[in-house]
């Protein structure tokens, strides 16, 4: 089965006489497309919110944790919320943002894809909806609600965009 690619409008169809400036999948790994941050996004999804839990159901050094919790917080994706457990010092919990929680569907994408190509069949979790237990996809969908195969997704420049940066 052959799928044809999205449809570059305009200039963008000559891939030769442009460069992604400013690309938004670059800036997003910049950010959360390390190993570390994506299971840290999954283990708040599950969640965890202290230090500990993290760097255990992780797999990593407390300073990567450390260092990948930093990075995620001072980005916003994650805040810090102060607890104290009894005869103890002050800790702080990590919670989901709006802004991490923006990003749950980028980790339920690749999980979901996992299943299907790296699970030899029977994935170990299944992601089902709350209130009727059907499954919950990850989809490529249009404003309206309609589902958009990509030989019918379409790029374009954004005009507002490149009135901005000529402003710049």
């Amino acid at each position: 089965m052959c799928v044809m690619p999205a449809v570059l409008e305009g200039p963008l169809r000559d891939l030769r006489s442009w460069k992604p400036e400013g690309c938004s999948i670059v800036k997003a790994l910049d950010l959360i497309g390390t190993r570390s941050a994506i299971l840290i996004l999954r283990e708040s999804l599950y969640g965890t919110t202290r230090f500990d839990g993290f760097a255990e159901r992780v797999g990593i050094t407390d300073a990567a944790a450390a260092a990948a919790l930093r990075k995620l917080t001072d980005a916003g994706l994650l805040r810090k919320q102060p607890y104290r457990e009894e005869g103890k010092r002050t800790r702080n919990e990590y919670v989901l943002t709006e802004m991490g929680r923006d990003a749950i569907p980028v980790v339920l994408a690749l999980w979901q894809w996992g299943d299907q190509y790296l699970q030899g069949g029977t994935p170990p979790l299944e992601r089902v909806e709350n209130d009727t237990s059907e499954p919950v996809r990850v989809q490529i969908r249009s404003a309206a609600g309609n589902e958009v195969p990509l030989d019918n997704l379409r790029i374009r420049l954004n005009k507002a965009w490149r009135r901005n940066r000529t402003r710049d």
